[in-house]
């Protein structure tokens, strides 16, 4: 059982950098993948960002170079530090669990677990 807990959303302007977080229970977190996702309004869910135990890690095209997944297995968080945030990365983030990375895990979008969602609101 693994509960996730996402915080550091908010309302920023375009340019800004944000940082959220994803405080994990458990002390098999590193043992789990760990991923973000994101949905807009009357949009689908994408994934944008997921790292494995070993700490590969794996981007959206939309998001490389401005964001970076990290995680700290000793806090049992996961990290999205946002950078150049544009209008276009308005949605609500969650944060996903599974023990697999790759295609029948994290980044097939079928997570064994998933946090509630952040917004992240960018305004120009």
């Amino acid at each position: 059982q693994v509960q996730l807990v996402e915080s550091g959303g908010g309302l920023v302007q375009t340019g800004d950098s944000l940082r959220l977080s994803c405080a994990a229970s458990g002390r098999t977190f590193s043992t789990y993948a760990m991923g973000w996702y994101r949905q807009a309004p009357g949009k689908q869910r994408e994934l944008v960002a997921a790292i494995s135990k070993g700490g590969s890690t794996n981007y959206s095209d939309s998001v490389k170079g401005r964001f970076t997944i990290s995680r700290d297995n000793a806090k049992n968080t996961v990290y999205l530090q946002m950078n150049s945030l544009k209008l276009e990365d308005t949605a609500v983030y969650y944060c996903a669990a599974d023990p697999f990375f790759g295609r029948t895990g994290i980044l097939d979008g079928r997570a064994h677990y998933w946090g509630q969602g952040t917004q992240v609101t960018v305004s120009s």
